[in-house]
């Protein structure tokens, strides 16, 4: 009855009076899941039938009385042929209203195609159509199911398009294309169309609400005016004519193909009447765009066959008709050879879609069709609208229409030779015997408890033991542990052991020789001078294993974990303690030590490189400050009335002549500064290059630096460099070597403030304090540079920045090449200054430079970390067992092709299931210093 009248939209308030029992409603989880499928099945008038149909037999048991009327009132037995008539239709309306009405619930918004079903229902208790609804024969009502427009007169249904204009934008796109309310995939060959090209955007990465592409413009608004011609397209809503006839035959037919474009299914529903007259009528269809990943055209059509088999199930259980016979579709001889083989072994893709298909349909119900009669052909590359109506998308294949269908006869294509997607059967021809085939196997296992207990639980399977215990016992673990010993010794010692076997003594050479052999049950013993001994045999004979082996490798790294990673000494006791003897131990348990993960991340200290070459502007004359580094200290109270603040120092050091200069900072902002780098290039000329930390390596208070710091803008002071022509270097964050030229000042210039500030604690204003950073930088910068010659009476004044910066010597220096003494005393200032400078730098080289060009440690060259090299992160607040673990995934590279600052990537652990979804771990900059290397990347 439903294929012509209509199940009302709040159906589920009549099914929940049916559960209304003692006047409460009942909510148990099963016959929740009930009213769902009921209502989810219901509200569609194909399937409304056999949602009523499965309600009855769910409820027959607890509630009789609603069965039976479901039965007899809303379930024919044959919904597609027995129809109601007009009086029992009324009555239907009438009853159920009545009935719902006692539970107080409001049943109405009926609809029929039969203007005399409506004829008996109030206008206030009918659904809204599109207009206002004429009674009249010659009146055409439409009404909405599920966002499809249903002419009821004619019972077809017919698509409503928004006329809406969308920007020509991926955001508008994606709004046209969802705005097709097509959930039976009537129209899915032209929806697949507009998916392509929304797939394309996404493959170009344009973004939201940017413009579209030349490329795609024409083809966009090609399917927009396509779009308006879908009002053409009418479908019936029954499956077959209502004059049809007696029905004697049903078949489902599905047909499936797969392109470069997309793939999809489609499925038919054949009716056979008495008469041999043949209708068929399309049921369902997918159609997806193929994924932006590159796939092999077998592996789509494959994929499309596992949608005609979801359909397949999903319409046997929806339908609920009796189908008397089924039959799968495809044009690819390639699926076919995969879904009939059962000899061959597929990899995972093909393999776990073969499986689905096999557990729903049956090999023997798969065929071919030609490409040329296949209609899934337009499911996978897309249809006009206007081509829809004149294809057999709608119909079906010509060959479904004729009263016999006699389809290939069923066999089993040959796959491929070369098929990738079999798996290849690996033969190797091979003369190692069964102990090295078995230890072959064994050296999968990482864990000598595990190989253990496996090895046990086979020795019992081959025992035929009656036992069934999960626990694996002592002595079966003392036998297993003997058998996997015995067949190392055999593969490592074969010819010691025949020889011993034969009575005779081991020769100079052997390895052994030393340890006076004996054997014992097959097993290869140190013999020693314990024999008498009052101890157990493993502790007076230990078995010996060889230095080489991957059972030895697991025994050592299980008694070094036992002791919870111990030294050498410790982890070499424990082994002989519980009977084992490694030939060479003390070197194999040394390297299992270096190689051992939790040792290093427990003791191993930080990488090092040898140290690098000097900068070019340390080693090349300059004019003072042309070249230098910065930095911040402090902080310093001062007073202002009976306030104290805090003030900052920040040091500029030549990097040439080792001079300084100290300005004060009032706070750490980008503002404070920038005006302290106007002061300093205004009194002592440009610069071309400034060096600094990056803000982690502060002398003095770093938490409160830490803090502070986060008020400045460096894209700020690094625009304001540029504009006075100079460049900003950073060195690699958490590094304090690189920048020790001037941290070393910081510490002289700290000593002299404190001596200072220290007779006058808690009187300093900023003047005073202003003061004191001046006097600190004059006697720093009056140091001598070397002390080599300053016992000798003789030797001149020792070299001082102050020569340089002051142009002032209280010795007269002697005279250099074209510039005589005499132009000291000249009246030329320019001539004197010359001449003071050139001395500078004369002995500058002389004595200064050469001191440093010697490395005062790191002399040795090491192994340059690389790119996935798993290490952790020192920090020096946290302890060791604290510090993050990440992994290297960029080295950089110094003039030398050394390594001394890398890129870390590293996971943050607190983490929310949300941010889980889209978490990408940060990545940070790190010298190898604060480094301490777990895992080698070999």
């Amino acid at each position: 009855m439903f294929h012509q009248f209509y199940v009302p939209p709040n159906m589920r308030n009549y099914l929940r009076f049916l559960w209304w029992k003692g006047g409460q409603l009942e909510t148990e989880p099963q016959e929740y899941r009930m009213a769902v499928h009921l209502f989810g099945a219901g509200s569609s008038p194909g399937c409304a039938n056999f949602g009523l149909k499965y309600l009855a037999q769910q409820c027959e048991a607890d509630y009789p009385s609603a069965a039976s009327f479901i039965e007899k009132n809303f379930y024919v037995d044959d919904g597609l042929t027995s129809v109601p008539s007009v009086t029992e239709a009324t009555d239907l309306i009438i009853n159920a209203q009545q009935l719902c009405k006692t539970g107080g619930l409001h049943l109405h918004k009926f609809n029929s195609n039969k203007v005399e079903v409506l004829s008996g229902v109030a206008p206030s208790e009918r659904a809204v159509t599109t207009g206002p609804l004429n009674l009249s024969l010659d009146s055409t009502a439409e009404g909405h199911v599920l966002g499809i427009q249903w002419s009821i007169e004619s019972d077809t249904f017919s698509f409503n398009i928004d006329k809406r204009d969308q920007p020509s934008t991926r955001r508008g796109i994606l709004s046209a294309v969802s705005s097709l309310y097509d959930p039976l995939g009537l129209v899915a060959p032209f929806i697949l169309s507009g998916k392509c090209i929304l797939q394309e955007l996404c493959r170009m990465g344009i973004g939201w609400d940017d413009q579209l592409p030349d490329s795609l413009h024409s083809r966009w608004e090609q399917w927009k005016r396509d779009l308006h011609r879908l009002k053409e397209i009418v479908i019936p809503r029954c499956y077959h004519p209502p004059d049809f006839g007696n029905i004697v035959r049903v078949e489902l037919h599905h047909f499936s193909d797969a392109s470069n474009i997309g793939y999809g299914a489609c499925s038919y529903l054949r009716y056979k009447n008495g008469k041999d007259e043949v209708h068929c009528s399309l049921v369902l269809a997918k159609a997806r765009v193929a994924p932006t990943k590159l796939m092999s055209i077998p592996r789509l059509e494959l994929s499309a066959a596992v949608i005609s088999a979801r359909l397949s199930v999903m319409l046997k259980t929806e339908l609920g008709m009796q189908i008397d016979e089924e039959f799968f579709w495809t044009d690819s001889q390639v699926v076919l050879a995969y879904i009939s083989n059962e000899a061959r072994r597929f990899h995972v893709f093909v393999a776990n879609r073969v499986q689905l298909i096999r557990e729903t349909t049956d090999p023997a119900q798969w065929h071919y069709v030609d490409t040329a009669e296949n209609p899934a052909d337009h499911a996978s590359r897309g249809l006009c609208a206007g081509d829809i109506l004149s294809t057999n998308w709608l119909s079906g294949p010509k060959f479904l229409w004729k009263p016999e269908i006699h389809p290939t006869p069923h066999f089993s294509p040959d796959l491929l030779v070369c098929d990738p997607e079999v798996k290849s059967v690996k033969t190797f021809a091979t003369h190692a015997n069964e102990q090295t085939d078995i230890l072959n196997r064994l050296s999968r296992f990482s864990s000598w408890t595990t190989l253990i207990r496996v090895v046990a639980r086979i020795k019992r399977l081959g025992m035929k033991s009656d036992r069934v215990s999960s626990i694996v016992t002592v002595e079966e673990r003392r036998k297993a542990c003997e058998l996997v010993i015995s067949l190392v010794q055999r593969q490592a010692f074969l010819q010691d052991i025949k020889t011993l076997q034969k009575g005779n003594s081991l020769p100079c050479s052997s390895p052994l020789s030393c340890l006076d052999p004996i054997l014992d049950e097959g097993l290869l013993r140190v013999g020693g001078r314990l024999t008498k001994a009052t101890l157990s045999r493993e502790l007076k004979h230990p078995v010996i294993l060889p230095k080489e082996s991957h059972i030895t490798r697991l025994i050592l790294s299980h008694y070094h974990a036992t002791i919870c990673h111990q030294g050498r000494s410790q982890t070499l006791a424990e082994l002989r303690a519980n009977g084992f003897w490694v030939l060479g131990g003390s070197k194999a348990v040394a390297k299992l030590i270096h190689k051992c993960v939790q040792c290093r991340k427990l003791r191993r200290p930080t990488e090092e490189q040898r140290m690098a070459e000097l900068p070019k502007e340390r080693t090349e004359a300059s004019a003072p400050f042309s070249y230098s580094g910065m930095d911040c200290f402090g902080p310093f109270s001062i007073k202002r009335g009976r306030k104290e603040y805090k003030r900052y120092g920040l040091i500029f050091t030549c990097l040439s002549s080792r001079a300084v200069h100290i300005e004060m900072l009032e706070d750490l902002s980008t503002d404070a500064f920038i005006n302290a780098l106007r002061c300093f290039i205004s009194l002592r000329g440009a610069v071309c290059q400034l060096r600094c930390d990056q803000g982690t390596n502060f002398v003095g208070a770093r938490n409160e630096f830490r803090e502070a710091l986060k008020q400045c803008d460096m894209q700020a002071l690094e625009a304001f460099l540029a504009d006075k022509q100079c460049e900003f270097v950073f060195n690699a964050p958490s590094a304090s070597h690189p920048g020790g030229i001037w941290e070393r000042q910081i510490r002289t210039i700290r000593n002299v403030l404190n001596a200072t500030t220290a007779q006058c604690a808690g009187r300093l204003d900023d003047a005073s304090l202003r003061t004191l950073f001046y006097e600190a930088m004059a006697i720093v910068n009056s140091r001598p540079l070397t002390v080599d010659s300053i016992c000798d009476p003789k030797a001149p004044e020792p070299l001082t920045p102050n020569h340089l910066i002051l142009m002032k010597s209280k010795v007269a220096l002697p005279p250099p090449g074209k510039f005589v003494r005499e132009d000291l005393y000249a009246a030329k200032r320019w001539r004197r200054v010359q001449y003071l400078t050139e001395q500078f730098w004369g002995r500058w080289k002389r004595e200064y430079l050469m001191n440093v060009s010697t490395r005062q440690k790191w002399h040795k060259t090491r192994r340059n970390l690389k790119v996935n090299d798993i290490v952790i992160i020192k920090e020096d607040m946290l302890p060791r067992c604290q510090w993050q673990l990440g992994g290297i995934v960029e080295t950089i590279k110094g003039d030398d092709g050394l390594i001394r600052r890398v890129k870390v990537q590293v996971g943050v652990q607190s983490r929310t299931k949300k941010q889980d979804r889209a978490f990408k771990p940060p990545i940070i900059e790190r010298p190898i210093q604060k480094l301490v290397v777990l895992v080698e990347r070999e």
